[in-house]
């Protein structure tokens, strides 16, 4: 996901790439890591060579508990933040809202910046009202570490606040453990596939009596996500505090 950031950053007229940080990969020229030519950019070890570089927008695509320490130095040195990250637990965007407060720097938080997935989401809520029945089904490669996604609990949360009148499960046995899924706010049922080849991809399946409807998105390349980025890169740094969630760009 960095590569691609990094490909949509360059190509972007009003948007200049000033540093990028790997510690994986630290010192090697960026051409190497991500394919692109930055003039000689290297990748460097840790969020302060933001400082250095000057940076004003960092984007954080990482892991958990890599990304709690990149939020917390840019809160702490007043560089914006985009971040992709999924994970994050209702701690972690209780401290997140409070250190950007109180930082001179804002904070924009998305569980998935494909402009197509928060209309999904946003389709979801509006039909929940209309359906007593309903389920998620979420659907990533084989190199995503949590279960389910920030994309489908946000999904879930949202059609719950849309309506608290769900039917009840008529499971009474499960063959297998677990077949029937997670069980969400509101007992709306989430399930996770992972699969080598997939991206990212989610169903939100709505039943009523003598119907269905199936809401579905399917990110194909990692290409998809960067529209939103860019949206957010260039929009943070008017958005106080912390904001969560692209719709809140669109105007949804």
């Amino acid at each position: 996901m960095g590569s691609a950031v990094c490909r949509a950053v360059l190509g972007d007229p009003d948007l200049t790439l000033a540093a990028a940080v790997d510690p994986h990969h630290a010192g090697l020229d960026l051409r190497q890591v991500a394919g692109v030519d930055t003039g000689g950019l290297q990748m460097a070890a840790d969020a302060p060579a933001f400082a250095e570089a000057g940076v004003e927008v960092a984007v954080d695509f990482t892991q958990v508990d890599a990304a709690r320490a990149n939020l917390r130095w840019c809160a702490d040195n007043g560089v914006h933040a985009v971040v992709g990250t999924t994970g994050f637990t209702d701690d972690d965007f209780a401290w997140m809202a409070e250190a950007f407060d109180a930082s001179s720097a804002n904070c924009f938080v998305a569980p998935n910046f494909a402009i197509g997935a928060v209309l999904m989401m946003r389709f979801a809520e509006l039909a929940a009202p209309w359906f007593e029945t309903g389920e998620v089904i979420e659907l990533h490669h084989d190199d995503k570490l949590d279960a389910p996604s920030g994309t489908a609990m946000h999904t879930v949360e949202r059609m719950a606040a849309a309506s608290g009148e769900w039917g009840a499960d008529p499971t009474r046995n499960e063959v297998v453990p677990g077949a029937r899924g997670g069980v969400g706010p509101a007992g709306i049922h989430v399930h996770s596939v992972r699969l080598r080849g997939l991206v990212a991809h989610q169903e939100v399946l709505l039943g009523t009596t003598g119907q269905s409807l199936t809401i579905r998105h399917d990110s194909y390349d990692r290409t998809s996500f960067m529209p939103g980025v860019l949206l957010a890169v260039k929009a943070v740094a008017d958005r106080p505090g912390l904001t969560v969630g692209l719709d809140a760009l669109l105007r949804l």
